[in-house]
């Protein structure tokens, strides 16, 4: 028997060897690929491999075989469970922080190394003014920030000079794509005094590099004093029209820098969805057509909410989840566990499994008649009291980009694995190794 909204279901106990085949097929692949910074190499690997295919049918067998209960893993030492309803996706996120906090030991060691005060690792002491804090500059809840003329005005004009260079070359790969959305985002964070600043950029990358490794990598005392130092003096400087000025505005307290950090590296995700849902837009032309729709009385230099591109970009992020293990740990005894029990929510199991009609199709749709509402296990920013506070920032970013990457131009995949309306897509997607070639 599931679970229902809102309950606990007794766990099931995994044999040894499923425990090996969970840890082979599902942690193994998630952990190479890069949890806090994403590797290129193994990316590509994975993907050839179809790793994520593999990990969502071996879910779904565990959860046939166990009534879709947790599944307790054989892990020495450790209270590790593995969620496999939807049902219980919904009662575990929504029980944040207690008695499912945000803040595991995995996540401590792993952020710890760029944004130790953080909201996401907080104790609950610190969590609530963070977190007031976090939503006050963010604005969640609100599809336009009020800063939101400025911001697209800055991502129109990098989106220009994206466009000459991908006119001169006549194609757009990830490395181009990528300074150009960089740019954005130091200068919609920071302002226009950041916009070419990638060595700020690239201390962060160092520093999500050493992350990925948690507990396993040494701290890099100097090399994070380089990054706050070069960071604190951004936001010292409070430019009209980021969001460096909204925290000045806020009267942040010393935990700000390690707040930013950690928008800084989101929003490193968000790109990565933005170039993806090109691709989906690129081979998928009624879709396209609908987005052009949406745009033919728009001024893309100007803010809109754009609904439908909006839901696009979820649908990128549910075909391909950018943070593909969810992670709660108990703060005290419940029925899934004694406290300090770690449980996991592979996010490609939910978002693909092969019960849902659109599970391996482009089905922007499901973000507008209410389908994705309905399924609590559908979670591209998490869910519950910790969910995303960026997550209308984000979308607001990059449906604008995609606005005005959009509106003149055509582009068609030049590389990668096919993508089309009447094939299953695959269940991973190296943006890394994308290209596009430019059509119109």
């Amino acid at each position: 028997m599931t679970s229902t909204q809102g309950k606990l279901t007794r766990p099931a106990t995994a044999s040894v060897a499923e425990t090996v085949r969970v840890a082979l097929e599902v942690a193994v692949p998630t952990l190479a690929g890069g949890v806090i910074k994403r590797r290129p190499a193994a990316m590509a690997v994975a993907a050839k491999l179809g790793a994520d295919r593999l990990a969502v049918h071996l879910l779904a067998r565990l959860r046939a075989k166990h009534d879709g209960r947790p599944l307790k893993l054989r892990v020495p030492g450790r209270s590790v469970e593995l969620v496999l309803s939807g049902a219980d996706v919904g009662t575990l996120l929504a029980g944040a922080p207690t008695p499912f906090s945000p803040s595991t030991v995995e996540k401590r060691a792993a952020l710890g190394h760029f944004q130790p005060h953080g909201v996401l690792i907080s104790d609950a002491a610190d969590r609530a003014p963070r977190r007031r804090f976090t939503e006050a500059v963010l604005e969640p809840g609100r599809p336009l920030h009020e800063l939101a003329t400025p911001f697209a005005r800055a991502i129109a004009d990098e989106a220009a000079v994206l466009l000459s260079e991908v006119t001169h070359d006549g194609s757009l790969d990830w490395d181009a794509f990528d300074v150009a959305w960089w740019r954005v985002v130091r200068t919609v964070v920071l302002g226009p005094g950041a916009r070419d600043d990638e060595t700020l950029t690239d201390l962060l990358e160092r520093l999500r590099f050493d992350a990925n490794w948690a507990y396993l990598h040494p701290r890099r005392k100097q090399l994070r004093e380089q990054f706050r130092a070069r960071l604190t003096a951004h936001l010292g400087r409070a430019e009209p029209g980021s969001l460096a000025a909204v925290i000045a505005d806020a009267g942040a307290d010393g935990s700000a820098a390690d707040q930013v950090a950690h928008w800084l590296f989101a929003f490193d995700a968000a790109g990565m969805a933005t170039f993806r849902a090109l691709a989906l837009l690129a081979a998928h032309p009624a879709a396209l057509d609908r987005v052009r729709t949406e745009l033919s009385d728009v001024d893309p230099a100007e803010p809109h909410q754009l609904s439908y591109l909006r839901a696009c970009v979820l649908e990128s992020v549910r075909l391909w989840p950018t943070t593909p293990m969810l992670l709660r740990e108990t703060t005290e005894e419940t029925e899934w566990g004694p406290a300090g029990t770690t449980l996991l929510v592979f996010t490609p199991f939910f978002h693909r499994d092969a019960r849902l009609s659109y599970a391996d199709s482009f089905d922007p749709d499901l973000w507008l008649d209410g389908r994705a509402a309905e399924n609590p296990a559908l979670v591209p920013f998490s869910a519950g009291p910790a969910i995303c506070p960026g997550r209308d920032l984000v979308q607001f970013c990059a449906s604008t980009m995609l606005a005005n990457l959009l509106r003149q131009h055509g582009f068609e995949q030049a590389s990668g694995p096919v993508l089309a309306p009447d094939r299953p897509l695959p269940a991973g997607l190296d943006n890394f190794h994308l290209k596009f070639r430019l059509v119109d």
